[in-house]
């Protein structure tokens, strides 16, 4: 059964962006997989990650898309702190990207969450 990880908080450092938990997981195996989706009904985006057993879930809500925003806007991809380690979430942008254009003016996603989307991410739909 997958596990999810709710991201609450980040930093920027210049042009580096850290995602916090504040759970942290109590396994040293996970790593980034590279793909991301969405939740519609909660209104977050998803980032997987995965380990021996399967997939779990880096669960991104509203509270923390002004900083995805700016996420977009950086060159690297963007780092989820746990503990004293620092994993990289590579294809976070790429990924994000890719799903905001789609989910722009399409309601499959939810009337709700489209319009949320819209509005957060107006500066980088309308780049």
């Amino acid at each position: 059964m997958p596990i999810t990880y709710n991201v609450h908080s980040g930093v920027q450092l210049e042009n580096d962006i850290r995602f916090t938990l504040e759970v942290l997981p109590n396994n040293p195996h996970l790593k980034a997989s590279g793909q991301m989706i969405t939740d519609s009904d909660s209104n977050a985006f998803i980032y997987l990650l995965e380990d021996e057993t399967g997939y779990h879930y880096l669960k991104f809500g509203q509270e923390v898309w002004p900083l995805l925003v700016t996420t977009l806007k950086a060159v690297e991809d963007p780092s989820l702190q746990i503990a004293d380690k620092e994993l990289t979430l590579h294809g976070f942008k790429e990924e994000l990207d890719m799903l905001i254009f789609n989910i722009e003016g399409n309601d499959n996603y939810g009337a709700e969450f489209s319009k949320a989307v819209e509005v957060a991410f107006r500066e980088i739909l309308q780049a």
